[in-house]
């Protein structure tokens, strides 16, 4: 959505919110950017001096801003707040960032069919939120769907009205936009949630075409193509236009309802996402299709049904990547090929001499540790078995008889270490007592 800077004559402060940028102008009043103290983004629209004026329009617009506040749903912007005895009312709504559906197709051109029944689909869901809360928006258009990063949303609730109420202008007078409004709406009538069924499917056709249903012109020459002309659909997409054609009739009675739209749309998007469309490749293919069937099969008395069956375009571009994945695999097949013819073979592991060549040579050495199985490939042991072929029982006992060996050897070591040091202090003992009872003896021989 554009943003211009605001005018002198704009106001920079609108309630509690303060305005940044001026986002538009239309029948009704100015659009502006605000935000909150909590930085909440707003559209806030200021309504026109002359229709503030009018006590009849401050009456019922607050009767549709009550309404309005009932709507739930994600594919509408939420009313934020509204001042209707304000010297020029206002109400603020979500700020929905993301280009509207009109500057989308202004700017590239149609959208494709999955695209247009996705959008389509998502507004259907919308505006049964919408109609379930007892109001009628009536005046839906490209302009006033933005095409947000979470979905379409649909905004400008400006003059919709509650389900029974009357118009908002006077006998006669016409409130929206030419091209999109339904026929009842030009000629005075009440409005119904088939109104907006009837806008639904001239802002489909648009998205498929780029173009009004009804043409370009005057005012009032498309309003007299609304009333009595049929619409023209012929570049709409054939899966989406009997659907649409079905929104356009006159008759609010024979227009399907918010619901059915969105299921069929959900249908038609999924559909086409998928590259099919009903008739589309029955048609190419010349075939007719089966129940149950693929497009492009006929099915008679004792013929199996089978895969579709390319032709044209599809035929050729099937047999060039045929081609291409038969020449990677040859291309494989040959390097792989040179590769085995390249490396010299080697005997197996495991397999020795004397049992393919004479009986007295000597066996080859085994590599792997393991011992060949009967019947097994060589270096292989059996399941639960360890190493030397031994089961986990054995090993366990084995390591036990180790430890007892060690644990013995030990207590022997030092059984042996304590009797040679015993054995060593007892005769310094025996020396020390001899050498004690000499001493007399020769003390007394040294005397005599």
């Amino acid at each position: 959505m554009a943003m211009m800077r605001l005018r002198r004559e704009d106001p920079r402060v609108v309630g509690s919110f303060r305005l940044h940028r001026r986002l538009g102008a239309g029948g009704m009043g100015v659009v502006y950017l605000g935000s909150d103290r909590r930085g909440q983004r707003v559209a806030l629209k200021v309504i026109r001096p002359e229709l503030a004026e009018d006590q009849e329009f401050r009456s019922r617009f607050a009767r549709e801003v009550s309404a309005a506040r009932r709507i739930r749903g994600g594919c509408t912007a939420r009313l934020v707040a509204a001042d209707l005895d304000a010297d020029k009312p206002w109400f603020a709504t979500q700020y929905v960032p993301g280009p509207s559906l009109h500057d989308k197709v202004n700017d590239g051109g149609p959208l494709p069919p999955s695209q247009v029944a996705s959008i389509g689909a998502a507004l259907a869901e919308g505006l049964v939120a919408v109609h379930e809360a007892g109001v009628v928006h009536r005046d839906l258009k490209p302009s006033n769907i933005l095409l947000s990063p979470k979905g379409p949303r649909i905004i400008d609730f400006g003059i919709a009205w509650a389900t029974g109420a009357s118009t908002l202008t006077h006998v006669g007078t016409a409130v929206g936009s030419p091209g999109f409004l339904a026929p009842e709406q030009v000629r005075g009538a009440a409005v119904t949630p088939a109104t907006d069924v009837f806008a639904l499917g001239a802002t489909l056709a648009y998205a498929a075409t780029a173009d009004s249903p009804f043409g370009q012109g005057s005012s009032e020459v498309m309003l007299y193509r609304v009333v009595h002309e049929e619409p023209h659909l012929s570049g709409v997409h054939a899966a989406l236009a009997p659907l649409v054609r079905a929104c356009l009739v006159k008759s609010p009675e024979d227009r399907p309802s918010t619901l059915q739209l969105s299921l069929r749309l959900k249908e038609i998007a999924a559909r086409e996402a998928r590259g099919l469309h009903d008739g589309g490749e029955t048609a190419q293919n010349g075939g007719a299709r089966a129940p149950g069937g693929h497009p492009g099969t006929r099915q008679g008395a004792g013929s199996r049904q089978g895969p579709p069956v390319p032709t044209g375009r599809r035929a050729r571009e099937y047999a060039q990547q045929r081609t291409q994945r038969d020449s990677r695999s040859s291309q494989r097949e040959s390097t792989t090929s040179s590769a085995r013819a390249s490396t010299p073979r080697t005997p197996r592991e495991g397999y020795s001499e004397g049992r393919t060549g004479s009986r007295g040579a000597a066996p080859q050495p085994r590599t792997g540790g393991g011992a060949r199985t009967n019947g097994g490939p060589p270096g292989k042991r059996p399941a639960g078995r360890g190493p030397a072929g031994r089961s986990p029982a054995e090993r366990r006992r084995r390591m036990m008889r180790q430890r007892l060996i060690v644990f013995v050897t030990v207590t022997l070591l030092v059984a042996l270490g304590i009797a040679a040091a015993q054995g060593c202090q007892g005769p310094s003992r025996g020396l020390g007592g001899l050498t004690g009872k000499a001493t007399p003896s020769s003390q007394n021989a040294d005397g005599l």
